[in-house]
């Protein structure tokens, strides 16, 4: 972590206050309409944009309204729809491995546990936080690549390993803060913490960010 714990948390605060003003109306960037319908855009969103997601899952969705349809078809189908979200070998094992637990040892229900979801091929911690933290609102955090950066930039940690960025979060952000820092360190990432040429002084951290101070 770094500093020391008083002064993160006095971060922290500084952090969720000033994007919470400049977006409140952040939320989960994944378009869905059922619990399973995030885990399978969950499962793509892998090295792809949220946005290619929405659009091929849709197509999905069109075509296979349940899981029982995937879980029964032929990957190579599956396969051939899902293709421009990339890794499409690993992505179509993914799928229909979720489907078959949704269908089968789960009887229709995503578990309220990210160990268990996390059995699925293709669902990392990020995700099954994700699912979680969406469908349940267990307190989680999810860390991707913009959480990383922003987090790691202004100072909440050191580390760029997700599961030590996760703990430090933990550490000094509150519970019920958990699932909406994600979010808006998404939206920080996206408009103003670039991983290239950030917009520095645009951005709404940037009196109290490690990197410019």
């Amino acid at each position: 972590m770094a500093g020391n714990n008083s002064k993160n948390k006095a971060l922290a605060n500084k952090i969720y206050d000033a994007l919470s003003r400049e977006f409140p109306d952040s939320t989960c960037s994944l378009e869905y309409d059922c619990p399973q319908n995030l885990a399978i855009r969950g499962i793509l969103s892998a090295q792809c944009t949220d946005k290619r997601v929405n659009i091929t899952a849709a197509e999905l969705f069109a075509k296979y309204p349940d899981m029982e349809s995937i879980a029964r078809e032929d990957p190579e189908a599956i396969a051939a729809i899902i293709k421009p979200c990339g890794l499409t070998a690993s992505k179509t094992k993914s799928v229909m491995a979720f489907a078959e637990k949704m269908t089968g040892e789960w009887g229709g229900v995503i578990p309220n546990d990210v160990d268990l979801l996390m059995e699925v091929p293709g669902i990392g911690r990020k995700i099954a936080n994700l699912i979680v933290g969406e469908v349940y609102r267990t307190p989680a955090v999810v860390v991707d690549t913009h959480c990383k950066r922003v987090m790691k930039r202004i100072g909440i940690t050191e580390s760029s390993d997700p599961a030590k960025v996760e703990k430090d979060i933990m550490k000094v952000f509150p519970e019920d803060q958990w699932i909406a820092i994600g979010h808006l360190s998404v939206d920080l990432g996206r408009k103003y913490c670039t991983a290239q040429s950030p917009k520095c002084g645009e951005c709404p951290c940037a009196s109290f960010c490690k990197r410019r101070i």
